[in-house]
């Protein structure tokens, strides 16, 4: 067909042609967009109408959003090559954390380099499925006994020096996603039933390791109103936000727990249940439709993907950002012990954004290195 007789181009086929070209899913894209749009929103609430926060928000999504595009960029195969660097790299940074770290609040997990200062554990967050995922790879699946005792060795290295730093809910993070990808190569429920069976037995032994400030949260957890003024302030206020949110929410910006300063960490763990207050239930279920319809597509992905490792990395990630969900959630409305993790992509913070935008760009490799094959 010459050029006279060609049909011309529509706007829809200019616009998917340019995201193929960038490695961008469409619906990826799109549901973010939503997220992060309604998620500095509620923020410039949720701060008491701050707007250095809220440039200082913008700039770290700026950031993992350009971070999120070079990911898009990289082909899966790569990465899988990467994997074990990534994963040793990552693992020496934690190290680091217990020799020359930041400490802060009774914490010490951040790591300073003079031009940015960030925490390794985010980094393990990506690092984990990626090794796990490029290890289960090559061998043979269900995984063989051996095999499972060398991806447990993988997974509980780092996840006993975030728990040391202390942060638990980033353990409890890396953790899974390790464990999603090692469940979803086929692992056996003898192999579950087993692990439950010895964290159970170890429990009581992991109490006297516990800070006093996490033995404090799971006695709360146990009794919410055992501590009203105490450790059980922020659930008791967290309660009182969402319930006074109703169907209809009281309005954007015409939250009163936040703005009178009776729910602390508004901005950060707890901006749930501002948003609750605010949007009311209505705007929760929008919510939670974006975060299932991101879930969705990621877990989609996965199920497209071409080999063993595409299958397992898509997964994890996607079943991880599920968790990050749902611990959070879970906290705020009381359900779960308060653990310390955010909102994704709705609190206020720099490196987790990051890191679970550059995620999000490794699903849309996966996505789009695989039509780009298929074609």
């Amino acid at each position: 067909m010459n050029q006279s007789t060609a049909l011309p181009r529509t706007p829809r086929a200019d616009w998917s042609h340019l995201l193929a070209r960038a490695h961008l899913d469409l619906w990826l894209s799109l549901f973010l967009l939503a997220l992060v749009t309604l998620g500095l929103g509620v923020l410039y609430s949720a701060s008491g109408h701050s707007s250095a926060m809220l440039i200082s928000q913008v700039q770290r999504l700026v950031l993992g959003l350009i971070i999120m595009l070079i990911c898009a960029q990289v082909p899966p195969e790569l990465y899988r090559t990467a994997a074990p660097w990534i994963y040793g790299v990552a693992l020496l940074l934690l190290l680091s954390v217990s020799w020359i770290g930041d400490a802060s609040k009774g914490a010490q997990r951040w790591l300073d380099l003079g031009f940015v200062r960030f925490q390794p554990s985010e980094l393990m967050k990506l690092a984990m499925p990626l090794a796990v995922a490029a290890f289960l790879h090559s061998r043979s699946l269900p995984p063989r006994p051996t095999t499972v005792f060398w991806t447990l060795l993988l997974i509980g290295l780092p996840t006993v020096l975030i728990a040391r730093q202390p942060d638990l809910g980033t353990a409890v993070l890396v953790v899974c996603a390790g464990a999603f990808a090692l469940y979803l190569a086929g692992l056996g429920w003898r192999w579950m039933v087993s692990g439950v069976a010895v964290i159970a037995a170890i429990a009581p032994l992991a109490w006297h390791t516990l800070h006093d400030y996490q033995r404090r949260r799971l006695l709360t957890f146990l009794d919410p109103e055992s501590h009203p003024l105490g450790a059980g302030y922020h659930i008791a206020q967290s309660k009182i936000a969402i319930g006074s949110g109703g169907v209809f929410g009281k309005g954007w910006m015409s939250g009163t727990q936040a703005r009178l300063e009776f729910l602390p960490e508004s901005h950060t763990d707890f901006i749930f249940a501002v948003f609750a207050e605010e949007l009311g239930l209505l705007g929760v279920l929008l919510l939670l439709t974006l975060y299932l319809a991101l879930v969705g597509r990621g877990l989609t992905i996965a199920l497209r993907g071409q080999n063993t490792f595409q299958r397992l990395l898509a997964s994890s990630l996607s079943l991880t950002f599920f968790l990050y969900v749902f611990i959070n959630i879970g906290m705020v409305l009381g359900l779960l012990p308060v653990v310390g993790v955010p909102l994704p992509l709705i609190s206020f913070g720099g490196t987790s954004m990051v890191s679970l935008l550059a995620g999000f760009g490794m699903l849309m490799s996966i996505q789009t290195h695989r039509k780009l094959v298929s074609h």
